[in-house]
Parts: structure tokens; C-alpha cells; sequence
């Protein structure tokens, strides 16, 4: 065999193609035969020309897999003595390299078999030697082990790491340097363990010194593998020491602002930026690296991109992400820089930075959005100049951020609709379809959360909409049909004179059927669904059929987005029809059904890629390779089949939620569905699944209800949501999805109470001190082992205020039963109190203290002298919403807090007195100031100088604003009035006046309107007459609505 197999070798390296295909038919056939494995090593050791030797180290490589298992074991000795010496003694390197690429495979059987004992300490010795390919060679063989017998290297990583660094440091090898740092990159990929990880610190210097001699040698592909382990490191949960983070950041700031460099390198460089804001964001503020970084991310925004560069590489895009994250986790110390870039590239000559400076406001807009809340009339001028820009790149850019600010700075940026939207308005117009197309996204998301305020706009955006949704491209009228839904939202009924066209309209899109028009038909299946929640049941019902149909047809088109629109569109339907959708539930479920059901198409990308493909060597094929182990590189998955789950996953909750005891056929495939996707690999399907769970526990306690058995059915349901809920507090590592689940729980308590949520309150209690003391999974992502500060943890607000809503379900349900468990959550929860914390967290406790001691009463006394010096410091808070909690609380405090709160009367007024005056801007502030103060008078009226404070109290009335505070004040009020007090009294002009603005108020109760009268009524009994001339002043409809409460003669 040996002679004949020389000879085909020869004849595979032949330039002839024929001669090549027959080579490799003769070869495939001889390589069945297990002796095919001494004729290769045979010629690996022989033959004349190298590329015949490197040819046959790469067949051996590929065959000896099968074979290995029969070969004699005086042949395995062969194999391995030759092996060393092709390594040792062979003077070409890809010979060389091809030869300790067959150890490898060798190693991964031999080794662990107890069959190749000397092999490692032949590669130590190989790696000690004074030729620089010996321990290169040695080098690279210790990357390729590491992914095959790996963990034998176990007892011997201390030798091994401190042979790696010390060939990272080679001073006369270039070669060996490199090969070190990949086999570095290896080991790092291949050990779990952080105190391993931890001693590849020490390793950085030396990582930065050969990557910076590749990088001038021009070898990118080497220094791209510094990128890969600096990645390691930081994934890692070991944590960075300070001065390791800063020379990353400086190489990687070096390397992401050379244009000479490619641009996947300077991707990498970026990338590890962005991951080291993400892991990382505590080290990056301490070294005080923030600034350095942005003074060249920002400017990277305005870097054109090459035509024929991958998107995906480009600079600019890669330092949006860098920005993006950094917004997110270091908010306070980002928006000043980005701010200053914005505003001073905003004048700049070159087109390029004013575009990039409104590009870095829309993409910290989520991140920094209550920073920027606060500047949002200078940010605004920047954005709106560019708007009028004269070129279009920028005035795109301007209408991305405005876009972006609807979306994250709300409700703050409607307030500013009479400057934005004659902008949005004039943008519509613009020559270029790609401003414009930007701008209809703008106008979407602006519109989106407004009210009656868009009614001055109505007619001119429709009109310019209507005309464009007729006349444009399929993209544009994709988002003119976005634009349009947001403004039917925000008009609601008022939307009706524009409803009938634009339902017209959307009858010839809801049957195209062309791949090319699929989009525009989602769109206009959404859009159906919201004119629909618009105009209301009545004005819809007879129409619908035509719509549901066409929606129902579109499923059958096989495209994902379609699917997710309409799934969307039953929802709504079902939310305006209520019982009149239980005739679509046969129809409707089984879609949603279906996509629940859909295979995600999760794909697995397979790095099969080798130097022995070089050359063609790599078209000889394996028929073992099944014992091969590739390495997986990553994960990509169908994103709009996670939309369409997500969306289906919804409507099903919604059905539930609508059609309640009709939903009963389809209970238990949902329950089924939701407790799987409740679990699910991504968060959107999750979030989708726990809210849904709660809009089925209710429909499953309708539908048993009536049932004989119904009680026993309906707690197991309660059991499966509650354990789910439970579990998703502690286990879920996705912010969002934890809120929503304790926000489900605390609607569970109100609706059910404490005795059906008593089994499982023990758990509960300890799910809420675990998210208290951010111990639980969501929390660990954000701080992984970075050493922090305790006090400047930064959190998800939204997620806090949902775990501090949690307290006042309990206290709601438990009354003062809930006083042991809340001296278990008292001071975790105050941890968010410090003065340390942002306003946010001060304002969440204080909200949280003002319910629980509103609804556990009494035992709150014991908690008065921690709680008031608190209360008193956020009465003075700069933030409004801080204030308005503050005034709440305070009240809340001197009702339930007995005896022990009288001592701070004096301390509560004084820092009340202020929210009364001219300098208060805020309504709610001083309604909820009144509220405090009515409560400190219903409790103890005798220690309040009402000849001082009354004038004060009653200036303010009638409420303006939080009408929860209604109660409370016309009851003291009335209360005062009723007993004769000589102190109200000496104000019955005022009275008289408030109480007619009380009963002509919309915004008033009828339980509050009728306390205000009767109080009227007792100021009648007393001074009859006296109080014609105070009535005949009044404007008529007042007069006329205090005259109801006149008693008859």
C-alpha cells in the first residue's frame, strides 16, 4: 500500500483536476483499510517534498479517528515516536504544524487510555528548548489540547501558566510570543474556574505588549486574539483589577480610533468597550475612564463608512452600541459629555459630527432619560435645528432622536408637542423618502402617548398622512400606517370623521398577497385593530367580519411579522368586543395555538474551519467525522418567530381576560402553553407568558365557579400561577419579566386576598427579601463581581417600584397582622433610603412606607422616629414627585401613628408650609401637602393652631390635581363645618366658593360631592339668610349646583 499511496499523494497535488478527482477516489478507498494509517506516517516521516508530507499528516489527521481503536499497539508506538520526531526534527512548518494538529486527535484517545504518558512531559521539555520552533511547536500544541484532554492539564496549570507567560515575554521570538498568546486564548475558553481565571491577570501586560508588535507588524488577525481573551476576563465572574481594566481600555481606545487598522479590528477593540460597560461599568467610573472613552466614541459616530464595508463592522455603529450600553449602567456620567459633544458638533462645518451629535442624543435617550427630562429644552433646540438642516443625512439623524425621545422621555417631551410637532409637520414634506420615513416614525412615537392635545393637529396630519399612504413607496406607507395608529390612540373618538376612509383604505392592503407587499398588509392588520379600539364596539361590530376574515386568510401566507400583527389585531378586537368575541374563539385560539407551538429555529453555526484546507487538502473527506468535536461559535435565532410566539402568547391572555368563563375549552392547552413559554429561552416570550398567566387565573376562577368541583380545580390553577410567579422572583434573570411577575402577584392579592395567597406567603416573603437585598438572578447580570460601592448601586427602577408595590398588597390585605413580616423587610428596604441612593429610590420607599402605614395602622408607630427624619428631607427634595410622596407620607404617618407622631407636628408643618406657597410649581405637591394636613386635623385638631393654618389650607382649595386626596380633605373640612368650630367658620366665603367648585367638578366623586353638601347644608342651617348675598355672587352653574342642597321650606 505505502508505494502505491506515495504515488497517489503525488498525484493529488497535481494542478490537473481529472488527475486530482482520481487521486482522491483511490485514496478514499485505500483509507478504509486501518494499514492506510502506517503508509501515512510512513510518508509524513519520508517523503521527499514537503506538501507530500504535510498532505499525509492532514489524511492522517482525518482517518486515524476511525482507525485508532484496531491498530496493534506496536503501531500506536509507531504513530506517537513518529509523531515527535515529524515535531522535532521536520524543518517545514506547516509540516510541523499539520503533524501536532494529528497529536491532537491522537492525544484525545491515547491520553486518557493511560497510553501516552510521556506526551506532556516531552511538550514541557519541547517548550524549555533553545529552538525557537520547538517551542512554537510545543506552544501550539498546548492551544489544541486544551479542547481535547483539557482537563489532564488540571494538575499541572500552575507549571503550565507560568510556562505561558514567561514564552509570552520571549524576548528573541516573535513566533513564540504568538503562539503563547493563542494558547492563552485556549486556556482561557477552556477553565470555568475563577481563581484560574484570576491568575491570567498578571498575564495582561504581556498580552498588550505582543498584540501592539502585531499590530506594527501588521499581523491583525494575531492581535485580534488579545480581544478574544480580554473578552474571557471580563465575562468571567472573577473580577478585573483596576489598572488591568485601565490598559485595556487605552489599547482598545488606540485601536478603535486608527482608520489604518481593518475594521474587524477595530470592531473587537469596540466590542471589548462594550462589554467592559456592560460586565464591567463600576471599574470603568472608578478608574475614571469614562471621559477617555467618550472622547472617542463620540467623534467614531461621525466616521463615514467604506461602501463595500459590512454594516455590522462599521465604526460608527459599533460605538453607538459602546454609548448605548454605557447609558444604560453609568447614566450620571455619561449625559454630560455626550451632551457637550452634541452641542458643540451641533454647529460644526462638516455635515458628518452634526449629524453624529443629535445620533448621540437619540441613543442615550434611553438610558439617561431622566437626566436628559431635565434639559429637554436645550437638547430640544439642538434637535430641532437639525431638523431644518440643509443636509438630509442629518435632518434623518434628527428625526431617528426625536423618534427616540418619544419613545424614552415620556410623559416630560409631550408637554413640548407645540414646538415638536410643526416640526414632525414640515419634516413629512421633505424631498428625501428616507427623512421622511424617519419622520413618520418620529410622529408615531410621539403621538403615541398623547391626548386631547393632538386635536389642534388632527386635520393637517391627516390630511398630509391620507395623501401619503396613497401616493408613496411601500416603505413609507408602512410607516404613514404606523403614524396614523398612534394618532387614532391618542385621539380616541375623536378619531371617528377620519375612521371609515382609513378603514377603506386598509381593506385593499389587507388582501395583497406578494411577498414584496407582506409588510405593508401587517401593518394595516395592526392598524384596523387600533381605529377599531378608537371608534368603539358600536361604530366596529358591523363591519368587523370582512376584517377578522382577511386577518384570518393572512395566516395562511407563511410570513412570521404578518402572523405577529395579527395575533395583535385579535387582541384589541377582543378587548372592544368583550362577549361579542366568543364567536371568533374557534377560529382565533387555534392560530394562536399554532404559533405558540412553532419550532423557534434556533440554528447552530459549526466552525469547522482548519489550516488544512489551504490548498485544497481539506476536500479529502473524513468518514469518521462524526467523531470529531467542532467547536460551536454561536447561536443565532429566527428573531421574527420570537415575535409571533410572543405576540400569540399575549393574545391568549387577552382572550382569557375578555371572554372569562368562554374561554373554558381552551383553558387547559393554555395553562399547558404558558407554563412552557414561562420558562423560555428569551425574555419577550417570557414577559409575554406572566402576564398572561394572571388574565387566565382569572378566567379559570369564572369558569369554575359554577362548577361542582370548581374550588379544587381553581387552586390548582392558583397553585401552578403562584409557584410560577414564585420562582420567576428569585430564578428569572431578566429585570422586566421579575417586575411584571410581582406585579401580577400584588393584583392577585387585592383580587383574591390574604386566605387564598396564605400558603404561599412564607415563600413570597422570602422571593421579596431576596429582590430587596438584590440578591436575586436578575440582579447579579448588572453588578456580576465587579466591587462596588453598597450605596451607589445602580438598579431597574422599574423593577424596585415593583418590588416595593409588594409591601402595600401584603399590608392591604393583612392589616396589622402584616407588622412581623414587615420588621423582616423594614431595614432591607431602607437600604434605598440613604442619602446616598438616587431621588428615585428615596421617593419608592417613601411611597411604599405612605400605603403600608395607610393600611397596617397602628403597629407603624413603633417605626416613627426612623421614618420622620426621612419624610421631613424629602419634603425639601428638589424633584416634585419626591415632594408629592413626602406630603403622603407625612400624612399617612400622623394618622396611624398615634401618640408617638405628636412630638413632630411642629417639624411636619414647618416643612409642609412651603409646598402652600407661589414657589410650589407643582399641583399634585400641594394637593397632596392639603391631604396631610387634613389628616393631622382629623386626628388631632387640638394640637394644630388652626387660626394660622386654616387660611393657609383652605388658599389652596379646591384640589387641583390628585383627587385621591378628595376624601380626605372634604371630610376635615366638613368635619370642622359640622361641629361648629369657630376657626372654619370665620371663612365662609371661601367655604361657600370651594364647595361650588367641588360639586360643578367632573373630576369629583358623588360620595365627595355629598359630604361637601352636607357641610353646605349645616352653613345654611346656621346663617340662613346671611348667605343670600354670598350665593347671588356666584356664576350661575356654581349657584345652581349648591341650590340641589338647600333643604325645602
Amino acid at each position: 500500500m505505502a508505494q502505491s499511496l506515495e504515488l497517489l499523494l503525488i498525484q493529488f497535488l497535481m494542478p490537473d483536476n481529472d488527475a486530482r478527482r482520481q487521486a482522491e477516489d483511490q485514496i478514499k478507498r485505500l483509507a478504509k483499510d486501518p494499514q492506510v494509517v502506517p503508509a501515512l506516517v510512513q510518508h509524513l516521516r519520508t517523503a521527499k517534498t514537503p506538501n507530500v508530507r504535510q498532505l499525509a499528516a492532514v489524511l492522517l489527521r482525518k482517518k486515524i479517528t476511525g482507525h485508532w481503536a484496531k491498530l496493534a499497539p506496536q503501531v500506536k508506538q509507531l504513530v506517537k515516536q513518529s509523531l515527535i520526531e515529524s515535531i522535532t526534527m521536520e524543518h517545514s512548518p506547516p509540516v510541523r504544524r499539520a503533524s501536532a494538529n494529528v497529536v491532537s486527535i491522537v492525544a484525545k484517545y491515547a491520553v486518557p487510555a493511560g497510553e501516552w504518558p510521556d506526551l506532556l512531559p516531552f511538550l514541557f521539555q519541547c517548550s524549555q528548548s533553545p529552538q525557537e520552533d520547538h517551542r512554537e511547536v510545543a506552544l501550539i500544541l498546548f492551544s489544541s489540547l486544551t479542547e481535547t484532554i483539557g482537563s489532564t492539564f488540571r494538575p499541572h496549570f500552575a507549571d503550565l501558566q507560568a510556562l505561558l507567560l514567561k514564552c509570552l515575554q520571549d524576548e528573541t521570538s516573535n513566533r513564540v510570543r504568538v503562539a503563547a498568546l493563542k494558547a492563552v486564548g485556549s486556556f482561557l475558553e477552556f477553565t470555568n474556574d475563577g481563581a484560574e481565571v484570576v491568575k491570567f491577570r498578571e498575564f495582561i501586560p504581556s498580552i498588550l505588549n505582543v498584540s501592539r508588535q502585531c499590530l506594527s507588524a501588521g499581523e491583525e488577525d494575531v492581535a485580534i486574539i488579545a480581544f478574544e481573551i480580554f473578552d474571557e476576563l471580563i465575562e468571567s465572574p472573577a473580577p478585573l483589577l483596576g489598572d488591568s481594566v485601565k490598559s485595556i481600555v487605552q489599547f482598545s481606545l488606540e485601536v478603535s480610533s486608527n482608520q489604518n487598522l481593518e475594521s474587524n479590528t477595530r470592531h473587537q477593540a469596540i466590542q471589548i468597550i462594550s462589554w467592559l460597560a456592560k460586565y464591567k461599568a463600576n471599574s470603568l467610573k472608578k478608574q475614571k475612564l469614562v471621559t477617555s472613552i467618550l472622547q472617542v466614541m463620540c467623534p467614531l459616530l461621525a466616521e463615514s463608512s467604506n461602501e463595500d464595508e459590512d454594516d455590522d463592522l462599521a465604526p460608527d455603529r459599533a460605538a453607538a452600541e459602546v454609548i448605548d450600553t454605557m447609558a444604560m449602567n453609568l447614566s450620571k456620567h455619561v449625559f454630560p459629555l455626550v451632551f457637550e459633544f452634541a452641542s458643540v458638533s451641533s454647529q460644526n462645518a462638516n455635515p458628518k459630527f452634526r449629524e453624529a451629535s443629535v445620533t448621540a442624543l437619540g441613543i442615550v435617550s434611553e438610558g439617561c432619560a431622566e437626566l436628559m427630562k431635565d434639559k429637554l429644552e436645550p437638547v430640544l433646540q439642538i434637535v430641532l435645528g437639525a431638523l431644518r438642516d440643509p443636509e438630509q443625512m442629518v435632518r434623518g439623524a434628527a428625526s431617528f432622536a426625536l423618534g427616540q425621545f418619544a419613545e424614552h422621555l415620556q410623559p416630560e417631551i409631550i408637554s413640548h408637542y407645540a414646538s415638536v410637532l410643526p416640526c414632525i409637520l414640515a419634516a413629512l414634506e421633505d424631498v428625501s423618502d428616507e427623512v421622511k420615513e424617519k419622520s413618520y416614525y418620529a410622529l408615531a412615537a410621539f403621538c403615541e402617548d398623547m391626548g386631547m392635545e393632538i386635536l389642534p393637529f388632527l386635520d393637517p396630519l391627516m390630511g398630509k398622512l391620507l395623501a401619503a399612504l396613497q401616493n408613496s413607496s411601500r416603505n413609507l406607507q408602512e410607516t404613514c400606517m404606523s403614524a396614523i395608529g398612534s394618532i387614532a390612540a391618542a385621539a380616541k373618538q375623536a378619531f371617528i370623521p377620519y375612521a371609515e376612509r382609513v378603514l377603506e383604505m386598509m381593506k385593499v392592503f389587507m388582501v395583497l398577497t406578494n411577498d414584496e407587499d407582506l409588510r405593508a398588509r401587517a401593518r394595516a392588520t395592526e392598524l384596523v385593530g387600533i381605529v377599531a379600539m378608537s371608534v368603539g364596539r358600536a361604530r366596529i361590530e358591523q363591519i368587523l367580519p370582512a376584517f377578522v376574515e382577511a386577518a384570518i386568510s393572512g395566516f395562511g401566507l407563511e410570513f412570521s411579522e404578518l402572523r405577529e400583527y395579527t395575533h395583535g389585531f385579535f387582541s384589541n378586537v377582543a378587548e372592544i368586543m368583550a362577549d361579542g368575541f366568543v364567536k371568533y374563539l374557534p377560529h382565533v385560539v387555534p392560530l394562536a395555538f399554532s404559533s405558540c407551538n412553532l419550532d423557534d429555529g434556533s440554528a447552530v453555526d459549526i466552525d469547522e474551519s482548519d489550516d488544512e484546507n489551504i490548498n485544497g487538502f481539506g476536500e479529502v473527506s473524513s468518514d469518521d467525522e462524526a467523531h470529531d468535536e467542532p467547536r460551536v461559535r454561536n447561536i443565532s435565532i429566527r428573531t421574527g418567530v420570537l415575535d409571533e410566539k410572543a405576540a400569540a402568547t399575549q393574545a391568549l391572555g387577552l382572550f382569557a381576560q375578555h371572554t372569562k368563563s368562554s374561554f373554558a375549552p381552551y383553558l387547559e392547552e393554555s395553562l399547558k402553553i404558558l407554563e412552557g413559554h414561562s420558562g423560555y429561552f428569551h425574555e419577550d416570550v417570557r414577559l409575554q407568558a406572566i402576564i398572561a398567566l394572571k388574565h387566565i387565573l382569572t378566567a379559570a376562577h369564572a369558569i369554575f365557579q359554577c362548577q361542582n368541583d370548581g374550588s379544587v380545580k381553581a387552586k390548582e390553577v392558583l397553585d401552578m400561577v403562584m409557584n410560577i410567579y414564585i420562582k420567576t422572583m428569585t430564578e428569572d434573570d431578566d429585570r422586566e419579566v421579575v417586575a411584571n411577575a410581582c406585579m401580577s402577584i400584588a393584583d392577585i392579592i387585592k383580587d383574591y386576598g390574604y386566605m387564598a395567597l396564605e400558603p404561599y406567603m412564607s415563600r413570597l416573603v422570602d422571593a421579596t427579601l431576596t429582590l430587596l437585598r438584590e440578591e436575586s438572578a436578575c440582579q447579579q447580570l448588572e453588578n456580576g463581581s465587579d466591587i462596588d460601592d453598597e450605596d451607589d448601586t445602580e438598579h431597574d427602577e422599574i423593577l424596585m417600584d415593583a418590588v416595593s408595590d409588594l409591601l402595600p398588597a401584603f399590608a392591604k390585605s393583612m392589616g396589622y397582622h402584616f407588622a412581623p413580616i414587615f420588621a423582616k423587610l423594614f431595614e432591607p428596604l431602607m437600604k434605598f433610603a440613604k442619602a446616598s441612593r438616587p431621588p428615585q429610590d428615596r421617593t419608592m420607599v417613601v411611597a411604599c412606607l405612605a400605603e403600608v402605614a395607610q393600611d397596617m395602622g397602628a403597629p407603624i408607630a413603633s417605626y416613627i422616629d426612623r421614618l420622620m427624619p426621612l419624610v421631613l428631607k424629602e419634603l425639601a427634595s428638589p424633584s416634585a414627585t419626591n415632594r408629592r410622596n413626602a406630603a403622603f407620607c407625612a400624612g399617612e404617618l400622623a394618622k396611624n401613628g398615634g401618640e408617638t407622631t405628636l412630638k413632630c407636628y411642629n417639624d411636619i408643618l414647618r416643612g409642609l408650609y412651603p409646598l402652600f406657597g407661589e414657589s410650589e410649581p407643582d399641583d399634585a405637591v400641594r394637593d397632596n401637602a392639603a391631604g396631610a394636613v387634613a389628616r393631622m386635623i382629623m386626628v388631632h385638631p387640638q394640637s394644630i393652631p388652626l387660626n394660622q393654618v386654616l387660611p393657609v389650607f383652605l388658599r389652596v382649595l379646591p384640589l387641583k390635581e390628585d383627587h385621591e386626596e378628595s376624601m380626605a380633605v372634604y371630610n376635615c373640612v366638613s368635619m370642622l363645618v359640622l361641629s361648629s368650630n369657630p376657626q372654619i367658620l370665620s371663612h365662609v366665603p371661601e367655604l361657600v366658593n370651594i364647595f361650588a367648585q367641588v360639586l360643578v367638578s367632573p373630576a369629583e366623586t358623588p360620595e365627595v360631592k355629598a359630604q361637601v353638601g352636607g357641610a353646605f347644608s349645616h352653613l345654611l342651617s346656621v346663617y340662613g339668610q346671611e348667605m343670600q348675598p354670598l350665593l347671588s355672587n356666584l356664576p350661575p352653574a356654581h349657584a345652581n349646583a349648591l341650590a340641589a342642597f338647600v333643604p325645602n321650606s
